[in-house]
């Protein structure tokens, strides 16, 4: 049995972590809604994007005008993962999530005899998925040096993508990434960005689309310069998404350490508390017994 001394070391201890995983959740809550914020704000241009994107689309066809990153190598060999995580841990299973459902993504076009390569946008991501696929990861961004995310950071992960493809290392490429829905919710998502999936329109936006537009300059000129322009917009929402969902996780995994830790104070109080009532207890006995025998 422990002594007095170490169940007070070991309570003084408790309280140290605890004032730690308090203080963490205060930081990640008042980042939360900044992130919340950012994520939200950049959904609606992406979406009004790939409006655009689908409309320019069905005036080009299938066409010699589509450029490449639109219509694909024609061949569907190897896939590019590009798996987007955080660049720090201690926030519950986010970035596990988010390495799970590209690996199983993984293993699924392993197992359909296709060849998968691997690129990591986050410390986390890569230290979790070199363990299975330490041989297929050709490269890897981590951005711990960047305080806040910007735009400059997508486009430049963008222009590496689009390097690979025009080198012909990979014929589509998926983006992984965790959208954020609330604090105790962030939805694992995979988006295919090369070749542009064309979103299917619905509701008003299908009766829009069936509008007749002219062009100016030509459709196909214009998808040169859009589509890329598209993948670094979808990789900056993934980007602004895993922050937002990163604070969600963080705060949330932190308040359940904060109580965790409040239970094993209260739990090593009563333990002390106990144990010094019956060491003072077997001293009384002591010391009457003591004057007893005088």
């Amino acid at each position: 049995m422990a002594s007095l001394k170490d169940l007070r070391n070991r309570i003084a201890s408790v309280k140290a972590t605890q004032k730690i995983t308090k203080a963490m959740q205060m930081v990640a809550a008042a980042k939360l809604r900044r992130a919340q914020e950012a994520a939200e704000a950049a959904r609606p241009y992406s979406q009004r994007m790939a409006s655009v994107l689908a409309n320019i689309t069905q005036a080009v066809g299938g066409g010699g005008d589509a450029p490449a990153l639109m219509t694909g190598t024609g061949r569907d060999d190897v896939h590019l993962l590009v798996v987007a995580t955080a660049e720090r841990g201690l926030c519950g299973g986010f970035n596990s999530q988010i390495a799970r459902f590209a690996r199983d993504h993984a293993k699924r076009l392993t197992a359909s005899g296709k060849t998968v390569k691997i690129l990591t946008v986050g410390k986390k991501g890569f230290d979790i998925l070199r363990r299975d696929f330490g041989a297929q990861i050709i490269d890897r961004v981590e951005l711990r040096d960047v305080k806040q995310i910007g735009f400059a950071n997508a486009d430049q992960i963008a222009r590496k993508v689009i390097k690979l493809f025009e080198e012909g290392q990979f014929d589509v490429c998926t983006l992984f990434y965790s959208e954020f829905k609330s604090v105790i919710s962030q939805i694992p998502t995979a988006l295919q960005i090369i070749p542009a999936a064309a979103p299917a329109a619905s509701g008003a936006q299908a009766g829009a689309a069936t509008a007749v537009y002219e062009y100016e300059p030509e459709p196909g000129e214009i998808l040169s310069d859009l589509i890329p322009r598209n993948i670094s917009v979808q990789i900056f929402r993934a980007l602004l998404e895993n922050a937002a969902g990163e604070m969600g996780a963080k705060m949330s995994a932190m308040d359940s350490a904060t109580r965790n830790a409040g239970d094993i104070i209260n739990k090593l109080s009563i333990t002390y508390n106990r144990q010094r009532q019956a060491q003072i207890t077997k001293e009384l006995i002591e010391i009457i017994s003591g004057a007893e025998a005088l």
